[in-house]
């Protein structure tokens, strides 16, 4: 989505949203880009997979089995 469509969807200010932008790119979860004027966001789906993964170890989930 375009930084304006993300921003859209909240209640919170563009600088505030600006900012929030720039935490998940430091912390690789989002990937921008650029054409003119106008920044699109894309969710990084390693890490979101990564996350999950390490989420399921801390709870003891098995992805094969599921939920215990």
């Amino acid at each position: 989505m375009t930084a304006g469509e993300l921003v859209a969807q909240f209640d919170l200010s563009w600088p505030t949203m600006s900012g929030h932008f720039a935490v998940l790119r430091e912390a690789g979860l989002v990937q921008q880009e650029r054409s003119g004027s106008t920044i699109t966001y894309r969710l990084n789906q390693t890490a979101l997979e990564e996350a999950l993964v390490a989420l399921m170890d801390a709870l003891g989930v098995d992805p094969a089995k599921g939920p215990a």
